[in-house]
């Protein structure tokens, strides 16, 4: 092939990157929560340079928060493997480590073989997940994550790129670059999202200055719980990835929000020490109303489920729950109405109903003490087609690992 013939090709594969690049971005302004956001920048940052695997930090507190991982060799088959993306370790921002070291100095770095590292180099290697998992990193793309003002957000890191053959190779210097423009989109939509889920959380808060246990942790694991539920009844169901990323995108927000009508709730029945009388605890059943007035006739796809999730999350499989099916929520007064069976009730609050009952079982209220996770496993397998879904509740059962996962990661919030 010519020189000239050679080039040619290389300027059209360029110009297809900066086309998929293009496509990217675009897709990446559509997601609103964080916790997808992570998941969708990884894969697509992957997937334009052929990376096997790759991680994501966030920057908190001056350290590296290690906030989402992927990797097809190992994970691949593995449908527990969400268990890692809960992991609370982090890392200083300084020159010691590699992804440190990206953050601190806000360069990109190609390393052909982390095993290989000249000893006159700050950074060394840190081999632990390799050595727990049987993995073998090679080759490593690095980038710094910063902000238009040039603030280093977190970092991006691709692991052992791919060639033709499926076999490990070395990232190339042009890959600096495509990534480069991408990680500062990226950047971008990280801090909408950020935005987003604090101005989310900023409800919760003020819905915890009345209840106790509407606390930031309580509703960020309730969303994260629902969330790998759902993605392993997609699976189940060969839902396509772009509904299963859509859909997760919006039940995580919107989770949060399950209790956010009990601002409407007397503290003397929210702060009560002990049983509610009956009278009290029909008045607790409003807050399901109260909170979906909020979002009712509301246009947004994430507004739209909060409704459907706040109004429904206390319905029961059998049609035992509450508010059952009732008429215009507007009026002052209403007398709940039969209990919404199976199928009548959405699949966003079954989710988040056996999500919710969960975590306020197996943490501290002010009315009892924190249950054994034995007891509150049997209760759930009691309660299955009763009050949970039994399809939802088997997932549950199913996906537990990653359920302590999440249970550890937000526990001291």
């Amino acid at each position: 092939m010519s020189e000239e013939l050679s080039t040619n090709f290389k300027r059209m594969a360029d110009v297809n990157r900066i086309n998929v690049l293009l496509e990217t971005m675009e897709k990446l302004d559509k997601i609103r929560d964080l916790h997808s956001l992570l998941g969708c920048i990884l894969s697509e940052s992957r997937l334009f340079c052929n990376a096997d695997a790759g991680s994501i930090y966030l920057e908190e507190n001056g350290k590296l928060k290690f906030s989402f991982v992927q990797n097809d060799t190992i994970f691949q088959n593995d449908i527990l493997s969400n268990k890692y993306i809960y992991s609370n370790s982090s890392i200083p921002i300084d020159e010691k480590s590699i992804a440190g070291y990206a953050a601190s100095t806000g360069k990109p770095l190609i390393i052909d073989d982390v095993y290989s590292i000249e000893k006159e180099k700050p950074y060394t290697f840190n081999a632990y997940f390799d050595e727990i998992s049987s993995y073998h990193t090679r080759s490593m793309l690095v980038m710094p994550l910063k902000t238009r003002d040039d603030k280093v957000r977190g970092v991006l890191q691709l692991i052992n790129c791919k060639n033709e053959k499926n076999e490990v190779c070395s990232f190339q210097k042009e890959d600096i670059y495509f990534i480069g423009q991408f990680a500062f989109y990226a950047t971008a939509a990280i801090q909408r999202a950020i935005m987003l889920r604090e101005l989310i959380l900023g409800q919760v808060r003020l819905s915890g200055l009345r209840d106790p246990i509407e606390t930031q942790s309580h509703v960020q694991r309730v969303a994260s719980y629902a969330v790998e539920i759902y993605q392993q009844w997609a699976y189940n169901h060969q839902v396509p990835r772009g509904e299963v990323d859509s859909y997760k995108d919006i039940l995580f927000i919107s989770s949060m929000l399950h209790d956010v009508g009990k601002v409407g709730i007397p503290d003397s029945i929210l702060k009560k020490n002990g049983k509610l009388t009956d009278e009290e605890f029909s008045t607790m059943k409003q807050h399901c109303v109260y909170g979906a007035k909020l979002f009712e006739g509301k246009s947004s796809t994430w507004e739209h489920m909060a409704y459907e999730i706040i109004l429904n999350h206390h319905e029961k499989w059998n049609g035992t729950g509450y508010p059952g099916k009732i008429g215009s929520i507007t009026h002052e007064t209403m007398q709940f109405g039969p209990g919404k069976k199976s199928g009548e009730i959405p699949l966003s609050a079954r989710i988040v109903s056996i999500a919710d009952v969960y975590d306020a079982l197996i943490n501290k209220r002010t009315y009892k003490d924190p249950w054994e996770e034995d007891k509150v496993l049997f209760y759930i397998k009691s309660e299955t087609g009763k009050h949970f879904d039994p399809e939802i509740a088997d997932i549950f059962m199913q996906i537990q690992p990653t359920i302590k996962a999440i249970a550890g990661k937000w526990d001291t919030l």
